[in-house]
């Protein structure tokens, strides 16, 4: 028996409210060779500064509807008036070569994802949801952030009050501070997950 060992790659779900600090998070993350990054489909405008391909890939109505029904995403979801979905075959591709992805997402993605049919996709699973302490901090980032109105960012509250009841739903709940502590509280799940005896295999 060889003595060499093999592990699918693991999908880490990360999914937190508007403004909890899961953009940044992801975005300390993926400075690093940890991971492959899923970028998404949406089809909401590009905000200033973002790049296609990179941050998302941009879609029409149509081009995701065509997509959804060609059954290319994992996962997909409605989230602020927009549509957001997870191309399936290259998760799948870096899963089934040991590679780790990264995956933002909310909570009705995350949940799919959870249902999936996929029994790799089940076993691979490490999600986590990044808490914010509480909503007033929310709303002082959220006003911080300077890219929605007012109205905007009270609709986005109602809907991270109803996100953050789902917390229990996930494997992991990291309680947001700083970066610092957000990254190093993530790095911790990150390596206890790595070195779990059921994600290993002998070739």
């Amino acid at each position: 028996m060889s003595n060499e060992f093999f592990r699918h790659g693991i999908l880490f779900v990360v999914s937190a409210p508007s403004g909890a600090g899961k953009t940044t998070l992801c975005d300390a993350l993926r400075q690093t060779p940890d991971f492959v990054y899923s970028v998404s489909c949406t089809t909401r405008p590009a905000r200033p500064g973002e790049i296609p391909g990179e941050d998302y890939y941009f879609l029409s109505e149509e081009e995701f509807e065509r997509r959804e029904q060609a059954g290319d995403f994992l996962e997909h979801a409605a989230v602020h008036g927009a549509r957001y979905g997870t191309l399936r075959e290259t998760v799948l591709e870096n899963l089934a070569a040991g590679v780790d992805v990264l995956i933002d997402i909310d909570t009705q993605g995350a949940a799919m994802i959870r249902n999936s049919g996929a029994g790799l996709i089940r076993d691979v699973l490490a999600d986590v949801f990044i808490m914010p302490p509480h909503l007033d901090e929310l709303r002082r980032r959220l006003i911080k952030r300077g890219t929605e109105t007012p109205e905007q960012i009270e609709r986005r509250l109602v809907r991270a009050s109803e996100e953050m009841e789902r917390w229990r739903e996930y494997r992991y709940t990291i309680i947001s501070g700083s970066v610092e502590e957000d990254l190093g509280k993530f790095r911790a799940i990150m390596r206890a997950e790595r070195y779990l005896s059921k994600r290993l295999a002998l070739k």
